[in-house]
């Protein structure tokens, strides 16, 4: 048994596919299947069922994988150790990040990592929280950007910022006027959302639950239309399709002359964004010069958490 098997089974796990596991591993995929069925074969027990179009993991082989993770992650916390040893800050740092706070937060942060260790380049990553909790607890990241609520599934979490809402709406809309919106308003309007996975297009709805029917005769809903990103959606409301709900950071510091950003009347929504890792994540410096470096930056109109 190889460290090398144990991370080709946790791909094949992961992805349900030889072909798409021996892509993520960089082997080929009669490489792959050797391995696993040599796997298979010394422990004497069948691993997964292989269907046409799936892979299934087995009973038992969802224990062994759930194993392999844990020993591939204790195999890289020796590499940490050694390193650390060394320079805690030496070395990549893999950061998971959201698509709604990608964008806005990042360049500034990167150019902070640079200025401040420049030892400890950021290898980057954007998905869906779903997505980046999988790779943490895979190993694949060390640490995620990500906004509450989600499973924490015995993450180490430290906040970084609460951030409000606001409405985005055509610079021609009656409400574009107005100094704040109260959520009760929006009903009447026709919602521009994210597409499905994207966990703000949930803290949206929570803001504006009627729009979670998608029904064009609800009452007080014409209808409802969804987006691949904020910046899309954006140009979207720019062009008089309807109007939507942003984060802070999303808003440019330069005025658009078609958009219109008003705050939301109390209480206003928020989401509270935190940085989660691996409690077994040894480079504990790393994660310090991390947050460091996010709260080194602007973050105009958000409160930031130090507790």
């Amino acid at each position: 048994m190889t460290l090398t098997e144990l991370r080709y089974i946790v791909a094949v796990a992961r992805e349900k596919h030889f072909g798409r596991a021996a892509e993520a591993c960089f082997v080929s995929q009669p490489t792959l299947s050797v391995a696993v069925k040599k796997l298979e074969d010394e422990l004497d027990v069948k691993l997964f069922e292989r269907g046409s179009n799936e892979i299934t993991v087995t009973p038992l082989g969802e224990e062994i994988v759930r194993q392999a993770q844990a020993v591939l992650e204790q195999a890289h916390s020796i590499k940490e150790i050694a390193k650390r040893g060394k320079d805690p800050l030496a070395g990549p740092l893999r950061l998971g990040v959201i698509y709604t706070i990608g964008p806005y937060l990042l360049p500034e942060l990167v150019r902070n990592a640079i200025d401040q260790v420049p030892q400890m380049p950021l290898m980057l990553q954007e998905n869906f929280t779903a997505r980046l909790l999988e790779m943490l607890r895979a190993g694949e990241l060390d640490c995620a950007i990500l906004a509450e609520p989600f499973t924490d599934a015995g993450l180490a979490m430290a906040p970084l910022y609460e951030e409000p809402f606001v409405v985005a709406l055509p610079r021609t809309h009656p409400l574009a006027q107005r100094e704040q919106i109260s959520a009760e308003e929006l009903k009447q309007e026709t919602m521009l959302l994210l597409g499905t996975g994207h966990c703000f297009r949930d803290h949206v709805l929570e803001v504006c639950p009627e729009y979670a029917r998608f029904s064009s005769n609800a009452e007080g809903i014409r209808k409802s239309f969804e987006g691949s990103s904020l910046e899309t959606i954006k140009h979207m409301v720019a062009s008089g399709m309807g109007v939507t709900v942003v984060p802070q950071l999303s808003v440019p510091a330069e005025p658009n002359p078609h958009l219109v950003y008003v705050p939301f009347e109390e209480p206003v929504p928020s989401r509270r964004v935190v940085l989660a890792w691996r409690r077994s994540f040894t480079r504990y410096e790393a994660i310090a010069a991390l947050r460091n470096a996010i709260y080194a930056c602007q973050l105009q109109g958000v409160k930031r958490l130090t507790e």
